[in-house]
């Protein structure tokens, strides 16, 4: 009897899981069975599960109210959209749905913020938390916010940052937060965060840029740190410290009440994950709350920006196998219709590990392989999972059966990071991308949201549409492109 596909993953994993399961031979994600959608819309293919969005904001919110009754913890929680991790349309649409509030990185997000306020998505009392190192155009921008009546924060990144606000802003009273400048873990190339305003120079800040202004109110410190939140002794150290210098802070600034304690909650990434959000939640509130009770000054209200935790598990990309290459002896080469430097950029840029499963042909037996990619670069591959060391994939006859592999949890960050639409590596094309999402009576309902990049699209970026002659055209004596009848309508004028 034959070991199949299906065998290998009952045996190394629990399996099937509430995300993935097999039908029939063939896989299904979130109960939306892919080969459907493969049938429908062909690969290389993007997906989006929209209703994963909500499930993560929901479960994140009870996380934090069930700590807070835990601990009978007398603040509020509030939760942002980090929008950077995907700032596509369908992705803010959706996550509003579920009483967010949102955190921008840039001046280009908040053409964004006005687009959802005139679509009436949020209202100017929903938080937009300014973060980020920056330049004129974002100042101006959040400074116009600000005096038409948005809920504003601006997150003080740097010591002169106020200035800009304290010479241009028109509204009554203006809510700031600072960044504090944490540690990096200890084996990082460097000591400190670029990010934020180091701990001995926040109270002067305040003391001097704030204190004395009627108009300025500091509301909110901001803690983050790139490891995201894990139980290490580097996290609860660098929190401790932050908390420290909160109930320094709120003893000279009464308005101070609130801490953003940034993103971090982790994704899953193999199905041997194994993370207790709950028990890490539990935590971060019992260490928030004892440390201010220690220094007898109120527990502050929190805020959290979650990004990819927000939407990464609600993506996928699927391909399909086109080629079976044996280079050696002994490596099995499965080349894919797509790209991985292209499609998802983290595999290649840092070795970022997904969900890996075959989408068909589960009750065929497997074998070991690497996955190529279409590029030329000797980097576009993808050969080992988080688990293992190896790679496996049904084996199957390439002139009788087709293959399709999928990649899970794929949501953030990767459009954004590849250059969406843009120019790829070998003029790759940035794949179709597909909406899933279940109506009222909950059937899977699909909508193609964009098509797979056409040619057109890339030689224009590249600068070659004035190489495209109009009907009824020459070419000038120093090689430019005339339409002679457009010449002749304004000669006539």
């Amino acid at each position: 009897m034959k070991s199949s596909y299906t065998n290998l993953i009952e045996q190394t994993f629990e399996f099937p899981t509430l995300e993935f399961n097999v039908q029939n031979d063939e896989l299904s994600f979130n109960n939306v069975p892919l080969m459907d959608i493969i049938r429908q819309y062909g690969t290389p293919l993007k997906i989006t599960y929209l209703p994963k969005i909500g499930e993560h904001i929901s479960n994140a919110k009870q996380l934090f109210k069930n700590a807070f009754k835990r601990f009978n913890y007398k603040g509020s929680y509030t939760y942002c959209y980090c929008t950077k991790s995907s700032h596509f349309s369908f992705v803010l649409e959706e996550a509003l749905k579920h009483n967010i509030h949102i955190e921008t990185s840039s001046a280009f997000d908040i053409p964004i913020i006005r687009n959802l306020h005139t679509a009436g998505k949020i209202n100017k009392s929903t938080y937009i938390i300014c973060n980020g190192y920056k330049l004129p155009n974002y100042q101006k921008a959040i400074t116009e916010l600000i005096n038409e009546g948005f809920n504003v924060m601006p997150v003080l990144d740097n010591l002169r940052e106020i200035e800009y606000y304290e010479q241009n802003t028109t509204a009554d009273s203006i809510n700031f937060a600072i960044r504090i400048a944490t540690d990096e873990e200890p084996n990082f190339a460097f000591y400190t965060s670029r990010l934020g305003v180091r701990y001995s120079d926040i109270n002067d800040l305040y003391k001097d840029k704030i204190q004395n202004n009627p108009k300025f109110k500091l509301k909110m410190l901001h803690f983050f740190i790139n490891t995201g939140m894990k139980d290490t002794a580097y996290y609860w150290s660098e929190l401790t410290r932050f908390m420290f210098k909160y109930c320094e802070l709120k003893k000279i600034c009464p308005d101070l009440d609130s801490i953003d304690i940034g993103g971090g909650l982790p994704i899953q990434t193999s199905l041997q994950f194994n993370y207790d959000y709950q028990q890490m939640i539990d935590e971060i509130v019992e260490n928030i709350q004892w440390i201010c009770n220690k220094n007898n000054v109120p527990v502050p209200h929190l805020f959290t920006e979650f990004g990819s935790y927000t939407v990464g598990e609600s993506g996928a990309v699927i391909y399909q196998i086109i080629d079976q290459k044996l280079q050696n002896d002994k490596e099995m080469w499965y080349m894919i219709d797509g790209s991985f430097i292209t499609h998802l950029p983290d595999s290649w840029g840092m070795n970022q590990k997904y969900i890996m499963l075959a989408v068909n042909n589960w009750d065929n037996a497997y074998q070991k392989v690497n996955i190529g990619g279409l590029t030329c670069d000797s980097q576009d591959f993808y050969n080992t999972e988080a688990h293992s060391a190896d790679l496996y994939l049904p084996i199957f006859e390439l002139e009788k059966e087709v293959q399709y592999v999928g990649f899970f949890h794929t949501g953030a960050y990767q459009e954004s990071l590849g250059g969406y639409g843009g120019i790829q590596h070998c003029l790759i094309p940035a794949p179709q991308h597909v909406l899933v999402d279940r109506d009222e009576e909950g059937n899977i309902v699909t909508r193609l949201f964009a098509n797979q990049q056409g040619s057109d699209s890339m030689l224009h970026i590249l600068g070659y549409d004035q190489y495209i002659a109009p009907q009824n055209a020459e070419e000038s004596p120093n090689g430019q492109v005339i339409d002679i009848e457009a010449e002749e309508e304004l000669a006539h004028s």
